[in-house]
């Protein structure tokens, strides 16, 4: 029997190795020889403990007691020192012979595993810094901008209308000061939920028609300027459980878009309706803007940075965040469009 295990012993690429109770080596494979970088002599003549990294002797003390016990090794690892001083990960088996006095065992190098292990936890801790900094960048900047903010709401009230004759300029002054409430509202929002540690709140009913109405009085002196016109009908579904502010984002982005991107000279006209598509909630936007080539272009409308007409105004960021403000939430969107023919997306909520 020995004969045929001699050739498995002397050729494994594992390390493999016998050791006396007393804590010699008494038997050693040419693989864990090379790995090591001592001679066979210098291996025999020393104690294990001596190849062992100083901050792991102790442990690897207490389990080879154990092993002593007759207890089985099983996933042990440790670290032991190379002849040229780099260091050397090893998974451990080790079978305790009782009768025999020895520990047969087999080692395999993880030290490349430990290495991306290590790389994977540094990039973890970086993110989680970076995620920090952002968080407090996020608060910092939300809180203050509120100041300047309520500063333009309070000018815009000393305003006598009654002395404003030209009932554009009214308009105007109006459609600022809702702007501005609009934006407040948002940062008010981010402060809260950077005080509470998270990025929004749970989950509500939201009114698809009191959103949009919000949404519209935002960015009203926008649609006006663009003589944008909305088709709406919330009767096949009036509102669905999800987040106000996603909606708001939703609504905010997609319009929006629709004016950076209507075909010259052609008016924006924006349909919206909702319904139920085998029971999924379902949300129907879309417009008779420029449109892009499906073909070409349409694995990456969702994708950030992403830029099709040239639009000074575009900054690739609009889609992404709808995008993720659905999907984040467990829904789905699909999108569908043709050059010169406008864009629809369908949006599904879980």
């Amino acid at each position: 029997m020995q004969l045929q295990l001699e050739p498995f012993f002397e050729q494994s690429m594992d390390c493999l190795c016998i050791a006396s109770y007393e804590g010699y080596f008494v038997k050693i494979n040419p693989a864990f020889v090379k790995l090591l970088g001592y001679s066979e002599e210098e291996l025999h003549s020393r104690k294990i403990s001596e190849f062992i990294y100083e901050e792991d002797r102790k442990l690897t003390a207490e389990h080879r007691e154990r092993l002593k016990n007759n207890v089985p090794l099983v996933n042990f690892e440790n670290r032991y020192v190379r002849k040229n001083g780099e260091l050397v990960w090893l998974h451990w088996t080790s079978i305790p012979m009782e009768k025999e006095q020895l520990i047969y065992a087999i080692a395999k190098d993880v030290t490349h595993k430990k290495m991306l292990e290590s790389d994977h936890i540094s990039r973890l801790n970086q993110l989680s810094e970076i995620n920090e900094k952002l968080q407090r960048l996020n608060y910092t900047t939300s809180h203050d901008l509120r100041s300047p903010l309520n500063n333009l709401i309070s000018m815009v009230d000393l305003i006598d209308m009654t002395r404003i004759e030209d009932t554009e300029t009214q308009e105007i002054l109006s459609f600022i000061r809702l702007s501005a409430e609009g934006l407040k509202r948002s940062l008010n929002s981010l402060v809260d939920a950077s005080k509470q540690n998270h990025i929004f709140d749970e989950l509500e009913q939201v009114s698809f028609g009191n959103t949009l109405h919000k949404v519209r009085n935002t960015i009203g002196s926008l649609l006006q300027k663009a003589c944008a016109s909305f088709k709406v009908d919330f009767s096949g579904l009036e509102s669905v459980d999800f987040i106000e502010s996603y909606m708001e984002s939703i609504f905010l982005n997609l319009i929006t878009n629709s004016i950076k991107y209507a075909r010259p000279e052609v008016p924006p006209i924006i349909s919206i309706h909702t319904s139920l598509e085998n029971g999924v909630p379902t949300l129907t936007y879309s417009d008779n803007g420029l449109g892009f080539d499906m073909e070409k272009v349409g694995h990456l409308v969702f994708n950030l940075d992403q830029k099709f007409h040239g639009n000074e105004d575009s900054k690739g960021v609009g889609l992404y965040l709808v995008h993720s403000h659905v999907t984040s939430l467990g829904g789905t969107i699909t999108v569908d469009s043709k050059v010169n023919g406008g864009t629809t997306f369908m949006i599904g909520f879980k």
